[in-house]
């Protein structure tokens, strides 16, 4: 453990106070929720990746479609990027998007050849 020195407001220090005991665990779940809120526009990856670190079969790999929620913000992404009209931060976030179609199509690509049928055919 390494000791570190934190000037927080006086409300704050008085509500970690009375849980000093569990700082450490404090401080990691505020670290994830920071995270997971740099994440907040590409919400459906983690899906996607926890769907592959299942290690599904190859058929359930050639089944997976992306949610609802993924599937209208890609298509809003597109339909901005189509029209010159995405922020920074949505080029970023069509980016990630992007790579993540990117990944899928590999998986989906492997899956095929494990099988033995053409992509296409899938």
């Amino acid at each position: 453990m390494s000791p570190i020195t934190l000037l927080v407001p006086k409300d704050l220090a008085e509500r970690l106070h009375v849980r000093q005991e569990r700082l450490s665990e404090i401080l990691e779940l505020g670290l994830r929720e920071l995270n997971a809120a740099a994440l907040a526009g590409f919400e459906g990856a983690a899906e996607v990746f926890e769907f592959l670190a299942s290690l599904p079969s190859p058929e359930e790999i050639l089944e997976l479609r992306p949610s609802e929620r993924l599937r209208k913000r890609g298509h809003e992404l597109l339909e901005k990027s189509r029209a010159g009209e995405l922020t920074a931060h949505e080029k970023e976030e069509w980016e990630r998007y992007e790579y993540l179609e990117h990944l899928v199509r590999t998986a989906k690509a492997k899956a095929c050849l494990k099988l033995g049928v053409r992509l296409a055919d899938a």
